[in-house]
């Protein structure tokens, strides 16, 4: 692109405070080391790869980042968040026009992602929520969720979900964003539609990671095989409806064999921009913004949809007068 028009649902921020939890306890991202971050050098990024505003998020693990369910590793937690959401908050306020950003929640604890949803909405004026995908093995269609996804559906929100490492070993030699995230994406989403989130909370808008996964590839498998030997209650028309209520960014998912499966599977409207800056370099974002930018098969403003569009629709504070 000429110039920077695009909105960014897939950039991550990396608050000093975060970066020390993991190192003091020794921590990356699924085997993947924590990159050094700046405003300054997410401007200068965003300028060369045509992106006027990012919307920033902490990545995977989140904020949960003790493995013991200690009163003590909740508290952590949430003072972790608190931390990581005002640091974001300042960012955005510092660069109106260039950030926004998802505001981490400490879950499994209900009751204190509840009141950091609330004053990280009300207060801070965060632009939705990053939920990873799993915390502790425990996935985002857990019934014990109920009542944080009735808050997040009443205030009608936007939520970004993030994947993480899945409860079982990284494959040998291999990080987990290179492929256990996009199946960490599918199986959270699945779980949401199979126990009923998306059916019950119909105002809530989640966005899925990297193109969703294999969830639009597989989309049809999951629907014929819960429709006939899962739970014969449901119509596979019932839950391809649920399934297409998610959004999907492009973050690593924008190439020629993903990009038709992907643009047959969504709604109008429900692919978003992602770039995944800085966790993907600067180089990954040139490489699969080239295949956005040549793809031979989009329909008519269907390009710019996906640039822009779609997202100010999502965030109208960030839409621009129509020409």
């Amino acid at each position: 692109m000429n110039a920077a028009r695009r909105i960014d649902v897939h950039q991550h921020i990396v608050p000093p405070v975060w970066a020390k939890a993991l190192d003091d306890l020794g921590l990356d991202s699924g085997g993947w080391a924590i990159p050094a971050w700046s405003a300054a050098d997410a401007i200068a990024m965003m300028d060369e790869q045509g992106i006027a505003t990012g919307v920033l998020s902490v990545t995977s693990p989140g904020v949960r980042l003790d493995a013991d369910g200690s009163r003590n590793a909740a508290s952590r937690a949430q003072a972790l968040a608190r931390a990581v959401n005002e640091f974001g908050a300042e960012t955005a306020k510092d660069h109106p026009a260039r950030f926004g950003s998802f505001a981490s929640l400490p879950l499994p604890d209900v009751d204190a992602a509840l009141e950091e949803a609330a004053y990280a909405l009300d207060t801070l004026g965060a632009d939705g929520v990053v939920l990873i995908s799993n915390t502790g093995g425990r996935y985002l269609g857990d019934p014990a969720y109920e009542p944080l996804w009735a808050e997040l559906d009443r205030r009608a929100a936007v939520v970004f979900v993030h994947p993480a490492q899945p409860p079982m070993p990284l494959l040998r030699g291999t990080p987990a964003p290179l492929a256990d995230y996009v199946f960490d994406t599918t199986r959270t989403a699945v779980d949401m539609a199979l126990n009923g989130v998306l059916s019950r909370y119909r105002k809530v808008k989640v966005i899925l990671s990297h193109g969703g996964g294999f969830l639009p590839y597989a989309a049809y498998r999951f629907s014929g095989l819960t429709s006939t030997a899962l739970d014969t209650g449901r119509t596979a028309e019932d839950v391809i409806g649920d399934l297409k209520r998610f959004y999907f960014d492009t973050a690593l998912a924008a190439s020629p064999s993903s990009l038709p499966s992907l643009l047959a599977f969504a709604e109008p409207g429900h692919v978003l921009y992602g770039s995944d800056w800085p966790f993907a370099p600067q180089e990954a974002g040139t490489y699969y913004n080239r295949f956005l930018e040549t793809y031979p098969d989009f329909a008519p403003g269907q390009a710019e949809a996906i640039n822009r569009g779609n997202a100010e629709a999502l965030f109208p504070r960030f839409a621009q007068p129509k020409s």
